[in-house]
């Protein structure tokens, strides 16, 4: 036990004058008188009585102690638990380039990627999971970690113009890869979701693949956006309003296969959002192994149980004073 304000326990040093005050009263208050002989008190023993009202004092400082414990606020200390349990590391790396604005799904491919993501967060209990954001850059939103609400409340805050505008895909799988390769679960992955081709970065997909694949980490790459046509915003008019048109849905499917291939994952094509969490269900469904989780409990104040004590022992008090021991006249 620990306490918020231990100064005030110098509060206890008040013992010493009032346990010499009631002594000294005590010492006044025993009555005297003479006689001429003590034959007829010759065998009488001591009432139990006598030595219950020196209780009665033991009592009262009691519970000035409980008092002035609860002014010096009783805590329970900060700390660290550690537990082993099942779990995997695991990034999710989100494209966020203009395209995945198109309507394809509803209301649009970015929002439908947000909602599906946030699911699949939810249900992974004991993983360690990071969030890598990607466009004509790469950026880690979230480190890798168990805090579900930190991982919820980022994914809800992601804004579409965040990064300049792109599809560096072999850079948003190499900051993956740069996040996850020190992770101590034996199973680690990436979701890679993308709705285009890589047409800018540093690092080509391959390449980072090859990397990812000498760490040992599965990529598991979606390729999000109907067959056929979908309805892309191409810009802004006078009004300050985003226009969309009709364009053909292009992924670079092979290139996202071959991701998947050199590093023993799955490549998987989501037309729609319920072929989404279709898809992120199946990805669910990944190996799990041993990982220790360190769980943080911060400091609380106890002093409920001294303030029950305390109203214990003055009950008792007044019990004892207004029956056994009472004072008759």
């Amino acid at each position: 036990m620990e306490f918020a304000k231990p100064h005030w326990l110098w509060l206890f040093l008040i013992y010493i004058p009032l346990i010499l005050m009631y002594l000294k009263r005590y010492k006044k208050a025993q009555p005297s008188v003479q006689i001429s002989s003590l034959k007829a008190f010759k065998g009488l023993s001591t009432s139990y009585k006598v030595y219950l009202r020196h209780g009665l004092f033991v009592l009262r400082l009691l519970a000035v102690g409980c008092l002035i414990i609860i002014i010096c606020r009783p805590q329970t200390h900060d700390s660290w638990e550690t537990s082993e349990t099942e779990g995997t590391d695991i990034i999710l790396a989100m494209d966020m380039s203009t395209s995945m604005l198109a309507r394809d799904f509803k209301p649009d491919r970015f929002e439908a990627a947000k909602d599906v993501a946030s699911q699949f967060i939810s249900g992974r209990e004991s993983d360690n999971i990071g969030i890598v954001i990607f466009a004509g850059e790469s950026f880690t939103l979230v480190p890798m970690t168990t805090d579900k609400t930190v991982l919820l409340n980022y994914v809800k805050e992601i804004k579409m113009n965040m990064l300049e505008d792109g599809t560096a895909i072999g850079d948003g799988l190499a900051t993956a890869i740069n996040r996850i390769k020190d992770g101590k679960a034996k199973s680690k992955s990436i979701i890679l979701l993308t709705d285009g081709s890589n047409n800018t970065g540093v690092v080509a997909p391959l390449t980072a693949a090859e990397i990812a694949a000498k760490f040992g980490i599965k990529v598991y790459t979606i390729g999000i956006g109907t067959m056929g046509n979908a309805m892309f915003p191409v810009g802004i008019n006078v009004f300050g309003k985003v226009e969309y048109q009709s364009l053909p849905v292009v992924i670079d499917e092979a290139t996202l296969k071959s991701i998947s291939q050199k590093t023993g994952g799955r490549y998987f094509r989501a037309t729609s959002k319920n072929v989404l969490k279709d898809v992120f269900k199946e990805i669910d469904k990944l190996e799990k192994t041993e990982l220790d989780v360190r769980k943080f409990s911060q400091t609380e104040d106890n002093f409920m149980p001294w303030a029950i004590l305390l109203l214990v022992l003055v009950c008792l008090d007044l019990g004892l004073r207004y029956t056994i021991l009472r004072n008759i006249p």
